[in-house]
């Protein structure tokens, strides 16, 4: 079998604006960059209802044998367009620091992918450069500002603005800054975040228009002062500069999928240290294009879909017609208790016994209202025993299975599961987020943690507490609340697999988003600035005697 990257250099793919045209997009709402992408100029397209159905595609937790969320979305979306439906496919754009680091990649595998691959995965239109750079503006006003009298008065002990890079970069995790002497400012402890964790990321991914946008930036809390007041964006004057670095950056991109599919991709938070969704000027716009509009959150249901839930639609007022639950048998297996090598042999009593993960997400989406569907992405070692193991599991809790082979075949590998969908999509939604605005910020941790995780209790100290009670005299206490935890586990442990229960989630920091409209919940050992595994995946990331770009997944 070749390669993705192979699969899709031997894709004859179409000019971009044959796919806007197929989208509905009238050549002068796209901006081209190049022959294959081009910006989506929102405010040149028809204003009127969002007539789309909206189909989120999460999964079980992740685990190092691959579900292929991406993969599956992809696949999804070639499917109802292959049935007849209009169809658009919205996913997050890949930081570069996975594509170095572990995954190598992240625009679907096989014949179901997103392109032009190597240029989606490689800084694409400079969205993430332009988040970045207008994150640390920010950051280099305000040490300007201390450095020049620091006429607000802020203390320096409490600044909370970090600065961010889109590479996995442990040795910025925390930093000691302005050394040198008197000319190069107030010495001080800070660090770096990824990219994907600034909130400007995740403002970009929540604002309806640019006017949006800049109100959103300029609420940004970036410290206190020493009365303990909060510091914005606004009282630096910063909120202009930084929404015209990011003016383009927020016009949506489309691309295509290799069965020509129309795909915006846009945007692209984490969910185990963000909120883990595309933008919501993607989704609006496919929704008001396309009939189907197919889009996925990060890692698990417990992270992802929650936070899509609880976060995106609660802001957006948007209301999901289907949810799709990608499972492998792989991954099954290893919730098991199978190791990684020993995957290979058929084992449908690991099957059975890993099962109880997928149980678990299909419990906690139906919390939420919206009828779901699992998709069994089907690997070549997986046997019909195993296979039909998930389908009989899936059914005992009331959810039908489609066995998808999309990887292998494309869009026609997941008809059995757009059928589905389809059919699902007509059930009139009775979608409600998890929590009330009015619940406080702590019990909505709480909450989160015993619904979704069925964790015992949440541990934090008194400094959380009374961290999160000063919120809420500020006026924050309606926020709802991103959770930022392990993606392996529904606990806070990563070697816990399965389906845990009775845990303790540990808050160990809370971080205020005022301008994205969110209050951080930092727990377990989670960092905001991942490292490089022993072996990265830039070391085989090269460029050819041809000048083509080798070594991405």
């Amino acid at each position: 079998m070749p390669s993705d990257i192979e699969i899709a250099r031997a894709t004859a793919i179409q000019p971009i604006a044959v796919v806007a045209e197929k989208a509905g997009i009238p050549l002068a709402a796209i901006e081209p960059y190049g022959h294959y992408k081009a910006k989506i100029d929102t405010g040149l397209l028809d204003g009127a209802a969002l007539p789309g159905k909206l189909i989120l595609v999460t999964a079980i937790n992740p685990t190092p044998a691959g579900e292929g969320k991406t993969t599956t979305s992809v696949g999804l979306a070639d499917a109802l367009s292959l049935i007849g439906k209009k169809t658009m496919l919205c996913l997050r754009e890949p930081s570069l620091g996975p594509c170095f680091g572990t995954k190598g990649g992240a625009t679907g595998g096989g014949f179901a992918q997103v392109v032009p691959m190597e240029d989606i995965n490689l800084h694409f239109t400079g969205d993430f450069h332009a988040i970045t750079s207008a994150h640390n503006l920010l950051a280099a006003m305000i040490d300007n500002h201390v450095h020049w009298g620091n006429a607000l008065d802020i203390d320096v002990r409490r600044i909370v603005w970090r600065r961010v890079l889109d590479i996995n970069d442990r040795a910025l995790r925390d930093v000691a800054q302005s050394l040198g002497g008197p000319a190069n400012g107030f010495p001080r402890e800070s660090g770096f975040d990824i990219t994907v964790a600034s909130e400007v990321m995740a403002i970009l991914c929540l604002a309806s228009d640019l006017a949006d946008l800049q109100k959103r930036l300029a609420r940004i809390v970036i410290g206190y002062t020493r009365s303990r007041q909060p510091v914005t964006a606004r009282d630096f004057k910063a909120d202009g500069a930084m929404a015209v670095l990011l003016a383009q950056a927020l016009k949506p991109n489309l691309v295509q999928t290799l069965e020509g599919t129309p795909a915006i991709v846009h945007g692209g938070p984490f969910a185990n240290i963000a909120h883990g969704c595309n933008s919501v000027i993607a989704t609006r716009t496919a929704l008001g294009l396309a009939d189907y509009v197919v889009t996925e959150a990060g890692f698990g249901a417990d992270l992802g879909a929650e936070k899509f839930f609880d976060i995106k639609c609660r802001q957006a007022g948007l209301a999901p017609a289907a949810v799709v639950i990608v499972a492998t048998v792989r991954a099954l297996k290893m919730n098991g208790g199978v190791a990684k090598a020993s995957l290979a042999g058929e084992d449908v009593a690991a099957v059975q016994r890993g099962g109880v993960n997928l149980v678990r997400h299909i419990e906690n989406i139906r919390l939420f209202g919206v009828p779901a569907v699992v998709a069994i992405n089907r690997f070549p070692t997986d046997t019909d025993a195993e296979l039909a193991a998930i389908a009989e599991i899936a059914a005992a809790h009331g959810v039908e299975a489609a066995v998808c082979t999309h990887w292998a075949d494309g869009g026609a590998g997941a008809e059995a599961l757009a059928r589905r969908v389809a059919a699902l999509a007509e059930i009139p939604s009775r979608f409600a987020p998890l929590y009330d605005d009015a619940l406080g910020l702590f019990a909505k941790i709480e909450t989160v943690a015993a619904r979704i995780y069925r964790a015992g209790r949440v541990e934090a100290g008194p400094a959380v507490h009374a961290q999160l009670a000063r919120w809420e005299a500020a006026g924050f206490g309606a926020l709802p609340v991103c959770i930022a935890k392990t993606q392996y586990s529904m606990s806070t442990d990563p070697a816990v697999l399965g389906a845990p229960t009775d845990h303790i989630v540990q808050v160990r920091e809370v971080r205020l988003a005022a301008g994205a409209g969110f209050v951080v919940a930092i727990c377990g050992d989670i960092t905001t600035m991942p490292g490089l595994p022993r072996v990265p995946a830039a070391e085989a990331i090269g460029i050819d005697a041809q000048g083509r770009i080798e070594g991405l997944f």
